[in-house]
């Protein structure tokens, strides 16, 4: 039954690629969502089978490679964390297609989208069902060439092919990180299986190496290498700029891909390989460093930010960031844990936000919106669930996550665990800033678009609303349901040995001020960011008069793309401008096809001066050749 899980999406991808045309739009939409349907039910039964105490299952499809003492298998491997990470990606993407069904009725490809969304969910699934890295990488690879059909699927708009060229380079950059960690791995345990290598992982502690000059511990630089893919993956910073650009695709993908599924990929990949991050602190506090640090930088630029989708998109960036400090501390199954709950609340904003653009026409801009909650009320009360969600709000699933994120980075005895919690609390207060002023922009005040739009805004159809009503459900009972499973007391019984634990991992309860600071604030936030952005928005026009450069710089995103377009774009097309000019046209081809059919041109200009039409000129050319033969043949 594992195998179905894997193969329905594959076939789903297969019937709509090769007669998607002759069987139709809606045959199409049907076999794929039914297809996806299965293996959402099949990973519910395993996962339940889990949390029952199940043992793990590895169910060996064929042998993959078998050379010298490499052996790889092609592998079907369900553990507690794979159970969790099936449960989140067939459900995410179900729901997904059945919601694309509506969002897209008026493509003409749609047989072609369903396509690349069952493509996606199939290498999502090989990545997170591997027993060894080489499998990994292949579904690693095959979700990032998903994730560039699936963004530039509109590919007649150049700002699509252009988001997709760049998440296809951007992430080329985190994978070159990850296949040298991979060539490490093997070239020092001579095993890519994970149970192979993670037994070895002890005895080559204290082994040291020189990376370029730079000596230092083994695992240290396999985990380094590791986390570099992570956060090409997972839109880090520094690796991050991909993130935004991709909203160019159709909501549903930015859902799907951008929101609950692909992006936690690097997530999985710490989590997996916790055998050997808990033996090397310094890359743990790298991972503390760059999570805390993304978690900071996109809420601030998402405070500022004017597409709908974009603003949702560094929230993701932001959460993204929390999993990536808590798995730092050490704190894996929570990360896993926000991971879960992240993935309903974040998919039902993501669809939420298509919800409105459909309603409005394709508008996006929420200084055009506002006034709207009576049009669109369904939409409009799922999104404040969401939202609720995500702020931490009590009771609600992130509140469960995200407290305990900060909880256990408050006893952390890494270094960094101060940093983290520092600007894990101010992050937390940041989304509830930019995630109050998305709800009152759009849906609250007066309508800022034309006229004449207003009277034509309408609720989403019921094949959209059901697909945000069962993520609702999960954004507020996840958390409540879930969380003594994933993170109590007795969490290693659920975990068992998908996770390790170097040392015992117990959550402790910080004070009380700690505790109830986040959610008091959260609730102060709501009533002040009503009263600024409805009641006396010429208090925020002033703060943004006096504050111009502040404003500027996180509008234009701290200028990432743009100091990396000094530093690496022009003068790569600077390079290349010289080797295409210089090397290209005037060396290879004026000396090679061009410089040839040159020659032959001018030896071609100068004999047809022989044509004149006289005898006597035939006959000096006759007398030339056999001169020339003659000469010829004595030497």
């Amino acid at each position: 039954m594992a195998y179905l899980i894997i193969m329905f999406p594959l076939l789903g991808f297969l019937i709509t690629s090769f007669i998607g045309k002759k069987i139709g739009d809606a045959a199409s939409q049907f076999v794929t969502c039914l297809l996806v349907f299965a293996s959402s039910l099949i990973s519910f039964f395993y996962f339940f089978q889990f949390i029952k105490g199940s043992e793990v299952l590895n169910f060996v499809i064929f042998e993959w490679i078998s050379s010298g003492n490499l052996n790889l298998n092609w592998s079907i491997y369900i553990d507690s964390l794979t159970s969790v990470m099936l449960v989140v990606v067939t459900s995410v993407s179900f729901l997904v297609h059945v919601y694309s069904i509506g969002y897209m009725q008026h493509d003409p490809h749609k047989p072609r989208f369903m396509g690349y969304l069952s493509l996606f969910t199939f290498a999502m699934l090989m990545l997170i069902t591997s027993d060894n890295f080489l499998q990994l990488f292949f579904g690693w690879e095959g979700v990032g060439l998903a994730s560039y059909l699936l963004i530039g699927f509109w590919f007649k708009k150049p700002s699509a092919n252009a988001a997709a060229i760049k998440a296809f380079i951007v992430n080329r950059v985190g994978d070159f990180g990850l296949a040298i960690g991979v060539f490490l791995i093997f070239k020092f345990t001579g095993s890519l299986n994970f149970s192979e290598v993670f037994q070895q992982i002890p005895s080559l502690d204290q082994k040291k190496i020189n990376f370029l000059g730079v000596e230092g511990g083994l695992i240290t630089y396999i985990c380094i290498f590791l986390f570099i893919g992570a956060m090409g993956k997972s839109a880090q910073l520094f690796l991050h700029t991909w993130l935004p650009d991709a909203m160019e695709g159709p909501t549903p993908v930015s859902a799907l891909i951008h929101a609950a599924t692909m992006v936690t990929a690097g997530v999985f990949l710490v989590v997996r390989c916790s055998p050997l991050f808990e033996y090397s602190d310094i890359s743990k506090s790298l991972i503390i460093l760059i999570g805390a640090s993304t978690a900071f930088f996109a809420a601030t630029v998402a405070l500022v930010q004017n597409d709908i989708k974009k603003i949702i998109a560094y929230s993701t960036c932001s959460q993204l960031g929390y999993m990536f400090f808590a798995a730092g501390v050490g704190a894996y199954h929570i990360a896993i844990f926000h991971l879960f709950t992240h993935a309903f609340f974040k998919a039902l904003l993501f669809l939420c936000a298509g919800s409105v653009i459909h309603s409005l026409n394709e508008e996006q801009d929420i200084r055009k919106m506002g006034g709207i909650y009576k049009k669109i009320p369904f939409t409009y009360i799922f999104m404040i669930i969401g939202t609720l969600a995500i702020t931490g709000f009590p009771f609600f699933s992130g509140f469960y996550s995200k407290d305990a994120i900060l909880e256990a980075t408050y006893f952390s005895p890494n270094n960094m665990g101060g940093y983290a919690t520092v600007l894990g609390v101010f992050t937390a207060l940041l989304t509830s800033i930019y995630s109050w002023r998305l709800i009152y922009k759009t849906f609250h005040g007066t309508y800022r678009g034309e006229i004449n739009k207003y009277k034509k805004i309408h609720e989403s159809p019921v094949i959209i609303l059901l697909p945000l009503f069962f993520l609702t459900l999960g954004a507020i009972f996840s958390g409540f349901i879930f969380k003594d499973i994933f993170i109590g007391n007795e969490h290693q019984d659920f975990w068992q040995s998908s996770i390790f634990f170097k040392d015992q991992f117990i959550l402790k309860h910080p004070p009380l001020w700690f505790l109830l600071f986040t959610p008091v604030c959260g609730l102060l936030i709501i009533i002040g960011s009503y009263f600024i952005y409805i009641k006396n928005t010429h208090i925020l026009e002033n703060l943004k008069k006096i504050n111009q450069p502040l404003y500027n710089f996180l509008l234009n995103k701290w200028y990432f793309d743009e100091i990396y377009n000094f530093i690496f774009i022009r003068p790569t097309k600077a390079i290349g401008s010289f080797f295409w000019n210089k090397g290209d046209i005037k060396l290879i081809d004026g000396f090679g096809p061009n410089g040839f059919a040159k020659i032959i041109k001018s030896i071609s200009e100068r004999a047809v001066l022989f044509q004149s039409g006289y005898l006597y000129h035939y006959a000096f050319v006759i007398l030339i050749g056999l001169t020339i033969l003659l000469t010829y043949l004595l030497l």
